[in-house]
């Protein structure tokens, strides 16, 4: 119901055969583009602000292009890129690539792929990723007291300069050892791209960071790389046949684009790299050694696509364990009750919840009461007609229930900001008349920012920290904002890998009830009359149905990396402080 935004999802194919085979037997010079474009509409779901592809040709001749790079903005970026290739573009290795912005830096500079140029075909690096890194101000630290002048600040560069600086000292490595054995002129060239071996540069460049991230590469004289971090917070996944290598953020993907079957494709483990070299070998090498696995919950929830067959069943668990919850909440009135979902991304969720009350024996009612129409534009109105037009980007289905008689039992994935529920849903749910709303949550309280990939970096944001502030302030014990304030700068003030999240103190003495009440008070509009209760998904619950996800951070602020808890300390600092200021 509340869109977030991921940050990106990644595409890379590696063309085994020369280009030719594949225009004889499949009938096009374009067959890996067309590869490309399917799988990158597949993923559109992980990123609609910009869309970018790059390739390489490894038989294009010197004094021609051999390196190539198209990026666009906006919703239709894919089409739009795509529509600019040509038959010169074509190359073995291809990449794409979907944004999303979790820095609110946006613009056709901050579109991947990164490209670096360079006359030595070996020292071209182009870069895209998955991925937000939590200490960029330490790599950029590194950088500059090597000597070094980033052009912009940002994570995606910042990684270009440091994966190019370490290339680069790679690429010199294999000169000064191709003239110990007595090569000169272009034979040095052929041994310096034959012989790069790209696990010393992802070695030497990501241990430096602090983050989740997927991250992948071409480089001029054909590797191509894939290195996801120690943790396994962000997801890839990879096939190889005699044909093709393929490596995308998500399995279905795979699956779609060449027909493949669950068994057939392998995940790419935490601290693992997946390298292609130029000749088309292909090695898996342990670049850092892998920590705790913290796995994202919420691709399973949220970000990913449901059609994977482990996340489907996963999203279907999480649905039917709040059946015993939701029965509390109606008081057990199932025959006057109606069961729904809020499109699109609960419905499997949905289905789950209505089989866990038939699996108790209860006939269900379920329909469609909302409706997601078109996104409204709003550019005419004044201010306050803004808002108004905004609350009906959902409609409701009239005559969906009995008004007075029957309770309304509605499904979303997660309930963030709260802002939708406030400003839109309650409002045209209430039209209806139910006898109670019942809103459930299939994950559980958000009270946490993100730091690996999405756009929750407020603590303010969350309207379970809002309530949180809001029932620390009705029960007059405020001096626990004050002693959580001076524990995370007590924090901050240490080496970030000593730190631990204070801000978990501030929920301590609150109920998940008590929160979810407080909730209730704030979203609920000033006129509506129908009783609402929220019930949201247990982090019991959500390792059950997730066991091999533990990444729960957003929920309950245990942070897998040093970076993590550094941030979200500073995130309350900043809180108090915006509040003094107020």
């Amino acid at each position: 119901m509340e869109e977030l935004k991921h940050e990106c999802g990644v595409a890379m194919i590696r063309l085994l055969k020369p280009l030719d085979y594949y225009e004889k037997k499949y009938g096009t010079w374009a067959y890996g583009f067309n590869k490309l474009y399917l799988m990158m509409e597949k993923q559109h779901n992980r990123g609609q602000e910009g869309a970018g592809i790059a390739s390489v040709n490894l038989t294009n001749e010197a004094g021609t292009e051999y390196m190539f790079r198209e990026k666009a903005e906006g919703k239709d970026a894919i089409t739009e890129v795509f529509s600019r290739v040509t038959e010169e573009m074509k190359g073995e290795l291809l990449m794409g690539h979907l944004r999303y912005s979790t820095t609110g830096k946006s613009g056709l500079t901050f579109v991947h792929p990164f490209l670096r140029r360079n006359n030595w075909r070996a020292k071209n690096l182009c870069l895209c990723g998955n991925f937000n890194m939590t200490n960029i101000d330490e790599v950029f630290r590194f950088l500059t007291q090597q000597g070094q002048s980033p052009r912009i600040y940002g994570d995606s560069y910042i990684t270009l300069e440091l994966m190019g600086h370490r290339l680069d000292r790679e690429v010199e490595r294999l000169f000064q050892e191709a003239k110990e054995h007595g090569l000169q002129g272009t034979d040095i060239t052929d041994y310096i791209d034959n012989h790069v071996e790209m696990a010393n540069v992802l070695k030497k460049t990501m241990e430096h960071y602090d983050g989740g991230y997927v991250m992948c590469g071409l480089t001029g004289s054909g590797e191509m790389f894939s290195v996801r971090d120690p943790w396994g917070i962000r997801p890839a996944f990879w096939y190889q046949d005699d044909e093709i290598i393929a490596l995308a953020s998500e399995r279905p993907v795979l699956q779609t684009t060449f027909d493949l079957q669950v068994e057939d494709i392998r995940e790419l483990q935490p601290g693992q790299a997946l390298i292609v070299r130029k000749n088309g070998e292909s090695k898996l090498e342990q670049i850092m050694p892998a920590q705790q696995l913290s796995a994202c919950s919420f691709e399973r929830i949220y970000f990913s696509r449901g059609s994977d067959r482990d996340i489907y069943l996963e999203r279907k668990r999480l649905g039917e364990q709040l059946t015993p919850a939701i029965l509390k909440a109606i008081d057990g009135d199932v025959d006057n009750t109606v069961f729904s979902y809020i499109p699109n991304t609960a419905e499997v969720a949905y289905y789950g919840m209505t089989d866990g009350f038939r699996q108790q024996g209860f006939n269900v009612r379920t329909e469609k009461v909302v409706w997601k129409d078109i996104k409204m534009r709003t550019f005419i109105a004044v201010n306050s007609e803004r808002n108004d037009l905004a609350a009906h980007v959902y409609d409701i289905s009239y005559g969906s229930l009995r008004p007075y008689e029957d309770n309304l039992v509605i499904i979303d994935d997660s309930i963030v900001r709260g802002t939708t529920l406030r400003e839109s849903i309650f409002k045209i749910l209430d039209r209806l008349h139910p006898k109670k709303i019942v809103m459930v949550s299939s994950s559980p309280q958000i009270r946490y920012p993100d730091y690996y990939g999405i756009d929750m970096a407020r603590l303010e944001e969350f309207c379970a920290f809002r309530a949180t502030m809001a029932l620390i302030e009705e029960r007059g014990i405020q001096q626990l904002v004050n002693d959580t304030y001076l524990a995370c700068q007590q924090e901050l003030a240490k080496p970030k890998e000593e730190m631990r999240n204070c801000v978990r103190a501030v929920y301590e003495p609150f109920t998940v009830g008590e929160i979810n009440q407080k909730i209730v008070e704030m979203l609920r509009p000033a006129d509506m009359q129908t009783p609402i209760e929220l019930v949201f998904q247990s982090i019991e619950g959500l390792r059950e149905a997730c066991p091999d996800h533990p990444g729960d951070w957003y929920f309950t602020g245990r942070y897998p990396t040093p970076g993590g808890n550094k941030l979200v300390n500073q995130a309350f600092v900043n809180y108090v402080e915006q509040q003094l200021k107020r």
